[in-house]
């Protein structure tokens, strides 16, 4: 059973940054694995992802150009960096991990293992 723990959410003011952080006690050498956010009454929404070992990257429309997601490998690890936060942006943030042949990485159902969530909160 793979765990992922998650670390960084916070409240921040509208335009600031946090930095989320996710790690994974899985093995394997490419996966698909990111964050995905969800506000009740809502559906979980893909926010960015990065097929580890190979670097290759997907974002939501809503967050191209504010936020990066990167890889640590030797940690099993990714991060999301978050800049310009919005309100809109308010949100519990979930990682995911899933395998390397999902056809739709940015569609929560494809993944199989996920974190317990970090809440983001952002003031306007």
């Amino acid at each position: 059973q793979v765990q992922l723990v998650e670390s960084g959410g916070g409240s921040v003011q509208a335009g600031g940054t946090l930095r989320l952080s996710c790690v994974s006690s899985g093995n394997g050498y490419s996966y698909w694995m990111g964050w995905f956010r969800h506000v009740p009454g809502k559906e979980r929404e893909g926010v960015a992802v990065i097929l580890t070992g190979r670097g290759n990257t997907l974002y939501a429309d809503s967050v191209k150009g504010r936020f990066t997601i990167s890889q640590d490998n030797a940690k099993k690890a990714v991060y999301l960096e978050m800049n310009d936060l919005k309100p809109e942006d308010t949100a519990m943030y979930y990682c995911a991990l899933g395998g390397q042949w999902i056809k739709s990485p940015l569609t929560a159902p494809e993944y199989s293992y996920w974190g317990q969530g970090t809440q983001v909160t952002v003031s306007s």
